[in-house]
């Protein structure tokens, strides 16, 4: 396990996990620049450290839970923070700590309670990460600049968030219970 942590992709990970906490202060501190330099520095080793598990064939089950868990500290700490400073409704990060949080009990009951141990997420789950993204983005670029374009991204990225955030958990019930399905219809057989 130690090895996989010296990895590339992993390495960029765990500094996407340092930048966190500097993402947060800077927002409290009002140095908003600075926060959405940091969150887009974020996201380049985001994107980064996938390409290069791929390229140096470093794909290791460490990275697989590492890589969701660093997006969704980042995310997850930022629209909390901005709710709190008013600038993201309350309502879009209820709902998106209320699928996040069904989400991981689900699967803790399953992992509990069954076999079944594949959870990936799902086109909507992806899509839904995008959109908070580029809610995030447009918020903290929203501080910097009062440009209409601006102001535009930022309410069309809040609302594809709580779109995708209603939508890709309603589609991962669905789906896990047809995985669940098949899953038991599998064990029954053999």
């Amino acid at each position: 396990m130690i090895r996989q942590l010296w990895t590339a992709p992993n390495q960029l990970t765990l500094l996407r996990l340092i930048f966190i906490p500097f993402i947060i202060i800077n927002v409290i501190d009002g140095k908003y620049r600075w926060a959405l330099i940091l969150f887009v520095l974020a996201g380049l080793s985001d994107g980064l450290d996938g390409t290069l598990a791929r390229a140096l064939k470093q794909k290791t089950v460490l990275g697989q839970y590492l890589d969701p868990i660093a997006d969704k500290l980042l995310l997850s700490s930022l629209f909390l923070v901005l709710s709190l400073l008013h600038k993201i409704p309350w309502r879009v990060t209820i709902l998106v700590f209320s699928r996040d949080i069904c989400i991981i009990a689900i699967c803790a009951v399953l992992y509990a309670t069954t076999t079944l141990r594949e959870f990936r997420p799902s086109t909507f789950g992806k899509v839904n990460t995008l959109a908070q993204i580029v809610a995030l983005f447009f918020v903290l670029l929203r501080q910097i600049s009062d440009a209409t374009w601006v102001a535009a991204g930022r309410t069309i990225g809040l609302w594809a968030t709580f779109a995708f955030t209603l939508i890709s958990g309603i589609h991962y019930i669905i789906i896990t219970g047809q995985r669940l399905h098949s899953h038991d219809k599998a064990a029954a057989a053999r």
